[in-house]
């Protein structure tokens, strides 16, 4: 992965992800979302989720080619300690690592803010894989460690087809009878780079 570099991602950048994520929004039942948004409401995605969590790309020889960012779990002060992850990999660049490398950057980052829970919501086929859908992504998130907490049958529809929607989760911290607040990402970037917990 030498020549892959991970970074924070900046509003700047909300063209080139807007172009991954249009792939799966308009080919694959990944993603439910029916429409590929428009760059300014991708923008202010990118600007609600920076103001506390990680946002990072991976970029491979100055190309985009890959992003996953944590937000809000639930808004709810109780919720403060879990965080949802995102991922998606330009589709001509997958089976390379890249997903596991994104994914171990932005735990390295959540950790450091004081984030316990993680959770990724994923589609998947009710039955058989078929065209849009498969289980690569079930796969994956279960090869970073995350186990399966609940499954919503037929819970989403996309290209006339019902797909069930699960709900995975990872711990990465330890519950405390008296925990911390979690810190704002920007806050703790610099220490996280380091490899120093705060």
């Amino acid at each position: 992965m030498s020549d892959i570099t991970i970074r924070k991602v900046s509003v700047n950048d909300a063209k080139e992800l807007l172009d991954i994520y249009s792939y799966y929004v308009k080919n694959t039942a990944i993603t439910f979302e029916y429409e590929v948004p428009s760059i300014e409401e991708f923008s202010c995605r990118i600007r609600d989720i920076t103001k506390r969590y990680p946002y990072l790309a991976a970029e491979m020889k100055g190309r985009m080619i890959g992003f996953a960012y944590a937000h809000e779990f639930i808004a709810r002060k109780a919720y403060d300690w879990s965080a949802e992850v995102t991922i998606y990999v330009d589709h001509r660049e997958k089976k390379q690592g890249i997903g596991r490398f994104l994914y171990s950057e932005l735990e390295k980052y959540l950790r450091a803010m004081g984030v316990i829970d993680l959770y990724a919501c994923i589609g998947v086929p009710n039955g058989e894989a078929d065209e849009y859908l498969d289980f690569n992504s079930f796969d994956f998130h279960k090869h970073m460690g995350y186990e399966l907490r609940g499954t919503f049958p037929k819970s989403g529809y996309k290209f006339t087809r019902w797909y069930d929607m699960v709900w995975l989760g990872k711990t990465i911290g330890e519950h405390l009878d008296i925990q911390p607040d979690i810190t704002v990402f920007d806050n703790i970037q610099e220490v996280a780079d380091h490899g120093t917990d705060k």
